[in-house]
């Protein structure tokens, strides 16, 4: 601070015809001792350690102090007043807040950085799991928890929260040893100041407990806290934030030019001296309790500082110098701006400016939140509303050294003005771990839950500590460490691992599989035969037996049987829009026709019969035109009822999952159920009627009676269907579909084999069978 005071009195730029003054008061690292001082300050007390000021004694503006709890307490007793304090080293978030503090600046980053900085050192290594350790003060407590809750912000978990003073007694030191020993985890933050680290660090080297990964605090992680062997037995490892280092130009000769005999009165210097090189300035009255043993030993005061190798002369390593360097520059800055108002454009009321000598510390206090100016190492130094400069830290690792010395190395930096994510950069040197191990330690307390797997929370632990449970099925987890499993499309189904939806399977009766080539060929051999009976009964038309019971119904029938084995080929393949409409109604109407056929035949059959009584006219009444017109009508009735399905919901493709979970089944949905019965209930009921009517003349005598034939074939064709109904409820997939079409080709081969085999074969192997009066019974029947 003396340094800086007197380069800023030799600089003509700034402050100019106006010298700078101080009075330094020790606090002593009390609070109780700073806030003496400040009131000492405050009352213009001239007991001060050295004091270059003599204009007033009312001081204007205080640079301090060395911790947050001390600058707490000052601030707290000068804030009334209005006096500026910017401190050098006092951290704590708490004093942010300027409702309470609002005379407080401070040239280092506050804890809120730090804390964020930690945060994200202890995210970026992928440590879940951490203890933490803070020195029982404003510094620790507040500082860790801005820690902790930015931390769990992170799904990070505490594993145990420990503080201590180091006025404590023995025994609290020695339970958080155990607590230490006891953990599952070995990676600790510890929030704390250098001589609460060396009390805990002696006593984990006492019991021999050097397996920790620690993550300082820049308040002692750039310390030399222990003796260079014991540095290498427990910190090579460490990690945590440092304040920027700076080399301030010609503070280093500065600082070896200082000497007590030029000021004999200075009792820091006498202190410094004596404590420095062990000796004694004034044998008998030793200024220093340290120095005891050396009272013998006198100092000449031509001692040489450049020979001595301690932090005094590292100043490369301490930044709280550079902090103390930019605080005094600060309030420079600020009388500057004050002194160089210009009367009419000042601040104040009626736009007055400050008259030199006679300024009050609130008028200091209103341009030190416009200070902005830039250091002589390029360092831009500015206030946001807070009070606070840009956080910036260097991170730090202690590193063994070719010589085997533990010694520090910057491995990045922190700068909290960058973008979200980007404030944490590593340069890309090797980190080394505890130990002086390579790999970074794991610290979970449970391992990450692999792809295809879930966190399931232990019940009454913390959420870091967790089992791993599969996904569910239809559920994936593609990333570790999932919360929650993602439930697959409707289309896609988990594969083996779990970590990815795959397409289903799809799955339909195809005309590439074997079962469903043996359907096409069955029905294509139905509509051969068809033809081929087709084909006889042209070529024998006007034989009796073709001619018998209207040959242009079994014409019509044959054809009709034929549609039914051609719609049966739409039941195959991917089912379509127009594949599921034809095929519904195609199989309602083809079928209703070939009943409509039997149904007529049937109804001749009985007619025929009851009109060998003479002057009967029944068979007049209901001749082909009639028999025509009620094919027609009978079949139009379904068209109809069909007509209307397609109009108001018809059958559309759909992908049923029902019945397996990875496999998508596609077939036709019906859109209106009340249509599908309808088109059902009128092939039923048909079918009854002529079955029914049927089995009545089945013992009319005839010795072809063809009433006989179709009461078997409706037997067949009734039998068929009644069996198919829990068939196709029981027949999952493609398999529903397929005793669909073996119902149609069975139920149409029974037509054919029942109504129109026999008659071919008397045609084709009985030709002497085929004669009107074999039919009518006059003739009888030869044996085969």
């Amino acid at each position: 601070m003396i340094f800086t005071i007197e380069e800023i009195n030799r600089t003509p730029g700034l402050l100019p015809n106006v010298s700078l003054g101080y009075r330094i008061y020790d606090d002593c690292s009390s609070s109780t001792i700073a806030t003496k001082a400040a009131l000492a300050l405050i009352n213009g007390n001239n007991q001060s350690v050295g004091e270059t000021c003599g204009a007033s004694s009312m001081i204007s503006a205080l640079i301090g102090g060395g911790s947050s709890s001390e600058s707490i307490a000052v601030t707290r007793l000068i804030g009334p007043f209005r006096i500026p304090l910017v401190s050098y080293f006092s951290t704590c978030a708490c004093l942010s807040n300027r409702e309470e503090f609002p005379t407080f600046y401070r040239t280092i980053p506050s804890d809120y950085h730090q804390s964020k900085f930690l945060a994200q050192i202890v995210n970026k290594f992928g440590w879940t799991w951490i203890g933490a350790i803070r020195i029982n003060n404003d510094y620790g407590n507040f500082g860790m928890q801005a820690f902790i809750e930015t931390v769990e912000k992170l799904g990070v978990c505490i594993a145990f929260s420990e503080s201590f003073y180091r006025t404590d007694p023995r025994e609290k030191i020695l339970q958080i040893v155990e607590v230490i020993k006891k953990s599952s985890t070995k990676v600790i933050v510890a929030f704390s100041a250098t001589r609460e680290m060396r009390i805990l660090l002696k006593e984990l080297l006492r019991q021999n407990v050097t397996d920790i990964q620690w993550i300082g605090s820049e308040a002692w992680v750039t310390s030399d806290i222990l003796a260079p062997e014991d540095n290498v037995k427990i910190l090579v490892g460490t990690i945590g934030p440092a304040i920027r280092r700076s080399e301030i130009p010609g503070l280093r000769d500065f600082l070896l030019n200082v000497n007590p005999l030029p000021v004999p009165d200075n009792v820091l210097v006498k202190e410094f001296w004596e404590t420095a090189f062990r000796c004694s300035l004034n044998p008998g009255n030793v200024t220093s309790q340290a120095n005891y043993w050396a009272e013998m030993r006198r100092c000449t005061g031509k001692e040489r500082l450049d020979g001595l190798q301690n932090a005094y002369s590292d100043l490369g390593i301490d930044g709280s110098t550079y902090n103390v360097y930019k605080a005094v520059y600060t309030l420079a800055h600020a009388f500057h701006n004050m002194f160089a108002c210009e009367h009419g454009k000042g601040p104040f009321a009626n736009k007055t400016c400050v008259q030199y000598p006679n300024f009050q510390p609130w008028q200091v206090l209103y341009y030190m939140q416009s200070v902005n100016f830039r250091t002589k190492n390029g360092d831009n130094v500015y206030f946001d509303e807070h009070g606070d400069p840009v956080g910036t830290y260097d991170l730090v690792n202690w590193q063994l050294n070719s010589k085997g010395i533990a010694q520090i190395q910057a491995i990045g930096y922190y700068d909290g003005s960058a973008s979200p994510g980007q404030e944490v950069v590593l340069n890309g040197r090797p980190i080394v771990w505890r130990g002086g191990q390579s790999e970074v330690p794991l610290a979970v307390c449970s391992e990450s839950c692999p792809l295809g797997t879930r966190k399931f929370v232990r019940k009454g632990q913390p959420i870091c500590c967790f089992d791993c449970t599969s996904c569910s099925e239809g559920e994936i987890s593609n990333i570790t460490d999932s919360i929650d499993c993602i439930k697959c499309p409707m289309e896609y189904w988990p594969n083996v691992s779990r970590d990815k939806c795959v397409p289903k399977g799809i799955e339909f009766l195809s005309y590439t599989e074997i079962l469903g080539i043996v359907l096409t060929t069955l029905a294509l051999a139905g509509i051969c035969i068809a033809l081929a009976i087709a084909i006889v009964f042209v070529k024998y038309k006007d034989t009796p037996i073709v001619k018998a019971n209207n040959s242009e119904l079994s014409f019509l029938l044959l054809f009709a049987i034929a549609l039914c084995f051609l719609c049966s080929l739409t039941f195959i393949g991917q089912p379509t829009l127009w594949s599921c409409m034809l095929r519904r109604t195609a199989f309602g109407i083809s079928f209703v026709l070939c009943i409509s056929c039997i149904l007529v035949k049937t109804i001749i059959v009985l007619m025929v019969f009851k009109t060998r009584i003479p002057n009967q006219s029944m068979m007049k009444r209901f001749g082909a035109k009639q028999q025509r017109l009620s094919v027609f009508v009978l079949t139009f009735i379904q068209g109809l009822i069909s007509a209307l399905w397609l109009v108001i919901a018809p059958p559309f493709p759909m992908k049923n999952t029902r019945y397996y979970k990875d496999v998508l089944i596609l077939e036709c949905d019906t859109g209106s159920v009340t249509a599908f019965y309808l088109v059902s209930v009128y092939i039923g009921t048909l079918s009854c009627v002529c079955f029914v009517l049927a089995f009545l003349a089945r013992k009319l005598p005839d010795n072809f009676n063809e009433a006989k034939f179709i009461t078997f074939s409706m037997l067949t064709f009734c039998a068929v269907w009644i069996a198919f109904i829990p068939a196709y409820a029981s027949s999952p997939g493609k398999y529903t579909t397929a005793s669909e079409i073996f119902a149609i080709l069975t139920s149409n081969f029974g037509l054919l084999l029942c109504i129109f085999v026999p008659k071919c074969y008397v045609v084709l192997l009985k030709p002497e069978n085929n004669t009107k009066k074999f039919l009518m019974g006059k003739e009888p029947s030869k044996k085969l």
